[in-house]
């Protein structure tokens, strides 16, 4: 159970934006999952991890001495390589713990039970990456009652959640469970009072359509939604567009409209990928910045820019050309999972 007895302190999971101990990511090794691209995968690795460095400590785990060797080399002194948590991909926000606080400096971590996004793709070792980390940080852990991924769940920390019904309510997570049932654990796990359900895409993605990619709480009340381009009419445009609309009708736990800010996906992008992932949304807080993607449209790759550097004021917001990572289908946020401070 992730529930905290009667007598304890409530832990819950705090948003994104609050202060960071650091981030965790992992080293793309295996060519059986990238293939010709692995090379490629592991420069736009190593450059996010740099980045991150800028701002606050990395830690990321190598499957074995040589990967760690490698990643050691493409990453620099400053961010810190272990092998004692060996991983077979790199998507850390989905195979990394949720960490919870208590308000009175105690944290601990959720495990989501991660399945390789419904045994799509090998997981033995990713299968147990969450509960490594937490006994490395000398955390208590428990498992949530429900199987999932962290880039599946938004959270604003105060309350409320978010997410597709597409991974979360999906046979190939929780065959026989209701999402009413799938709701109540959900809200446990995260010590959350409200759940909104968005229907989302099954079946076209690995993940069944994550909602980080297109909806992200940027702090209690207040959303961010991509927006395709008005001539798109794609599976995932819709999608965007139900999103928008969903949460520009609803209210939050504590009974606020939602405020909605509107980002605009890019006109053009460089790869010709259909898995390609064009989002600006699939960013990563660290302490004092916001790094997000670019994708060489000079005035919507500018407009975002503008429109993150407004919504969180007092960040530096950079921008990577991480193409080659969001042709297999995810982005920065997906590769990367935060601790925060107790």
């Amino acid at each position: 159970m992730t529930g905290y007895h009667d007598d304890l302190p409530r832990f819950w999971v705090p948003a994104d934006d609050a202060p960071h101990a650091r981030t965790w990511m992992s080293w793309p090794s295996r060519r059986g999952v990238w293939g010709l691209r692995l090379g490629g995968v592991q420069e736009d690795i190593a450059l996010i991890a740099r980045t991150i460095a800028e701002f606050e400590p990395v830690v990321l785990c190598a499957p074995d001495d040589w990967s760690a060797d490698k990643a050691r080399a493409r990453c620099g002194p400053r961010v810190e390589v272990i092998t004692a948590i060996p991983t077979d991909d790199l998507w850390m926000r989905d195979t990394a713990p949720v960490f919870r606080r208590d308000g009175y400096g105690g944290m601990d971590a959720v495990v989501l039970n991660f399945n390789g996004w419904g045994n799509k793709q090998v997981h033995y070792d990713d299968a147990r990456v969450a509960e490594r980390i937490a006994a490395r940080r000398g955390l208590r852990h428990s498992y949530a009652d429900f199987v999932g991924e962290g880039g599946a769940i938004e959270t604003d920390g105060d309350g409320t959640v978010m997410a597709t019904e597409s991974s979360l309510v999906n046979k190939n997570r929780n065959r026989g469970t209701s999402r009413a049932e799938i709701e109540d654990a959900v809200l446990d796990a995260y010590g959350a009072d409200k759940m909104i359900w968005l229907p989302g895409i099954r079946g076209q993605d690995i993940t069944d359509d994550h909602v980080d990619v297109t909806s992200r709480f940027v702090r209690p009340g207040v959303v961010m939604v991509q927006l395709p381009p008005a001539d798109r009419d794609d599976a995932w445009a819709r999608d965007a567009r139900e999103q928008f609309a969903i949460l520009s009708a609803a209210t939050d736990a504590r009974g606020r409209r939602l405020q909605v800010i509107v980002v605009h996906g890019p006109d053009t992008v460089r790869s010709r990928s259909s898995k390609f992932v064009d989002s600006y949304l699939n960013f990563h807080l660290v302490n004092g910045g916001v790094v997000t993607a670019q994708f060489g449209d000079p005035y919507k790759d500018a407009a975002a820019r503008e429109t993150l550097a407004a919504a969180f004021p007092g960040r530096e917001v950079v921008q990577l050309d991480v193409d080659r990572l969001m042709t297999g289908g995810g982005g920065i946020h997906c590769s990367t999972m935060h601790e925060p401070m107790p």
